[in-house]
């Protein structure tokens, strides 16, 4: 019975198998060609019903035998010769019943079941990938983008802690430069450039530019990246100038596309980009007309504003407030007119004193052409609603108003006058407010005063966020000048927020006070932990020339009496990760410039030289039909 078993489970494993490799309606007739040797016991074989046979498989030969005539499986007729056998010549007896003669049935039939298969229909390919005509990466540089990719989900191993790079944030810094210089992305790597930037919305602008056509035709191939297409499918019609296509997506599209479709059309024609929005307006769902009409922030200009003053009477709040942010831009608007009227209602020159003063009169009341012009009515949690209005007006207001109002004096000058019953701080954080919404340089000046005031006793605002975003309207060179005088004259503890928005690589002067406030810190016996932000930006910011003067850093000093325990052998490896980090990004650059064994970087035009050459390690070339096979913040 053990026997019986066993190859009763053999036989049903067998039998499985064969009843998913054809359905019954595929089963063949008794006029299929067969061997000899399959035709020699007969049809009675073959006539046991296939269900017949799974059964007594399932039961076991002993419980359900087969039930067969006289030939066939069931008989004693003799056999062919076997080959091999001890006698050649002589015919092996024929199984008669049991397990033997169930599988050669099962056989018969899967012979003729598989014979009578139909060969099945071949996927159809995809369209080949479009040509991509920007020159290739050079070899080491590919090299250096497959080991950044390859590294980008591996562990961090405990945090900031060793001197390795950290090559995560190395990723956006080398897509920025790859784009910069014009090159492609390999064919191989660009399943993990796209999973990398499914990963990090951060990525996504980059590694989409990088990646080009065959970035999208590989996109289009796998679900897990379309978010590909929904980016670029606006600025891919309107680069074909092809207007039904542009309306059919406007009106079909998903939300994504046709936001991304709207960002390119107004970037090419402010005025036809208008034009698609008004057309379907009053059907867009509020959240959408609020994401449609920030985009208006591209190109936007005094033709706009009959579109943006009729969205002031939109019954979404949000959309008339963004609409009034919109028209405070623009000094000719009507908006912009009526809030100047109303703001200097409530701020006046003031000269019945010894001096001329600021005198302030907040408005009592938001009355209905307030609220219609963006006034938010309901002030936040802790704050007065006489000042929430008043604040409101004048940072709505074009600056421009209160040069005239204060005698002809400039921004400095009448930044520096006395503000009486306690206005200042309100008053001065709204002409903050002002310089960043209307992008003034001069009054951003006046505002942030020297960077040697501390910032509480400064002449505008406490805040380092609003006086990060009166930095950011200064030209580069005179930013990073003045964040380096206030690194100098106040450390790093509040200067995070204003590096961040200095431009990259540092200036000498900046990257010098930056270095020089670590030092110190390091001296004092600080951990390095405290300034791992600063540090950080250092690493992504700092010009990586540097990195020879820093070497003298790395070395781990004494540590003072009062210092915290271990802060020294700490600070030397914060340093000597960033000498490293500093090395890798030259490194990098060379790589991109070709300088070490690849091509040079492509310039605006052909290249005057000479070929230099093959490329020792060149990009492969798997065929335009083959390539899906292979496979920011740019600075921090």
């Amino acid at each position: 019975m053990s026997g019986t078993t066993s190859i009763t489970s053999t036989t049903s494993i067998t039998l499985t198998t064969s009843t998913t490799s054809a359905s019954p309606a595929t089963t063949a007739s008794s006029s299929a060609p067969t061997s000899p040797a399959a035709s020699e016991p007969g049809p009675s074989a073959v006539t046991i019903p296939w269900e017949e046979l799974v059964t007594s498989a399932l039961l076991g030969t002993d419980r359900r035998p087969l039930r067969t005539g006289t030939t066939g499986a069931g008989s004693s007729a003799p056999r062919p010769p076997t080959p091999g056998s001890s006698a050649p010549g002589l015919s092996a007896p024929r199984p008669t019943d049991g397990p033997a003669a169930l599988l050669e049935a099962a056989a018969l039939h899967t012979v003729r079941r598989r014979a009578a298969l139909l060969p099945s229909v071949g996927a159809t390919p995809p369209v080949p990938a479009p040509p991509d005509p920007r020159p290739p990466l050079p070899g080491a540089a590919r090299r250096r983008l497959a080991h950044l990719l390859a590294d980008r989900s591996a562990p961090s191993g405990g945090g900031r802690r060793g001197a390795a790079p950290d090559l995560t944030e190395l990723i956006p810094q080398w897509l920025a430069l790859a784009g910069e210089r014009g090159f492609r992305a390999p064919a191989e790597l660009l399943p993990a450039l796209l999973d990398a930037a499914r990963a990090r919305t951060d990525l996504r602008p980059y590694v989409l530019s990088f990646a080009g056509p065959r970035g999208l035709w590989l996109a289009a191939l796998n679900p897990e990246w379309r978010f590909a297409l929904r980016a670029s499918n606006g600025a891919r019609l309107t680069a074909a100038d092809d207007p039904d296509a542009v309306r059919r997506l406007w009106e079909e599209g998903l939300f994504a596309e046709r936001v991304a479709l709207l960002g390119a059309v107004r970037a090419q024609d402010p005025s036809a980009g208008r034009t698609l929005l008004a057309g379907t307006w009053s059907a867009e769902r509020a959240e959408d007309r609020l994401m449609f009409l920030d985009a208006l922030r591209e190109g936007l200009g005094d033709a706009d504003e009959p579109f943006l003053e009729a969205a002031l009477s939109d019954r979404s709040r949000n959309v008339r407030s963004v609409a009034a942010e919109l028209l405070s831009t623009l000094p000719a608007s009507a908006l912009a007119r009526r809030m100047a009227s109303r703001a200097l209602t409530c701020v006046n020159a003031d000269r019945t004193g010894e001096g001329l003063t600021v005198a302030v009169e907040a408005p009592h009341e938001c009355d209905a052409g307030m609220q219609r012009d963006g006034v938010t009515p309901v002030p936040p949690s802790g704050r007065g609603e006489r000042s929430w209005w008043l604040g409101q007006l004048v940072e709505a207001a074009p600056l421009t108003v209160w040069r005239e109002r204060f005698g002809g004096r400039t921004a400095q000058e009448i930044v520096a006058l006395p503000v009486a019953d306690g206005w200042e701080a309100e008053l001065h954080a709204a002409w903050c407010r002002a310089a960043v919404r209307q992008r003034d340089p001069a009054w951003a000046r006046a505002l942030l005063g020297a960077p040697s005031i501390p910032p509480a006793s400064g002449p505008g605002t406490a805040s380092l966020s609003e006086r990060s975003q009166l930095l950011a309207t200064l030209p580069p060179a005179e930013r990073a000048d003045w964040a380096a005088g206030f690194v100098a004259a106040h450390g790093l503890s509040e200067a995070f927020q204003l590096l961040g928005v200095c431009a990259v690589p540092w200036a000498g002067p900046l990257g010098r006070s930056v270095v020089d406030a670590l030092d110190i810190a390091r001296d004092a016996g600080s951990y390095p932990w405290s300034f791992s932000g600063v540090m950080g930006l250092a690493e992504r910011c700092l010009d990586p020339a540097e990195a020879d003067r820093l070497e003298v850093l790395t070395t781990t000093q004494d540590e003072p009496e009062d210092a915290s325990p271990g802060a020294g052998g700490y600070w030397s490896e914060a340093f000597r990760r960033l000498v490293a980090t500093l090395r890798l990004r030259a490194a990098m650059d060379r790589e991109l410039m070709g300088n070490d064994g690849g091509r040079p970087s492509p310039g605006p035009g052909p290249d005057p030289g000479p070929d230099p050459g093959p490329d020792p390690d060149p990009e492969p070339d798997h065929g335009e039909t083959t390539r899906h096979q292979a496979g920011p913040d740019a600075w921090g």
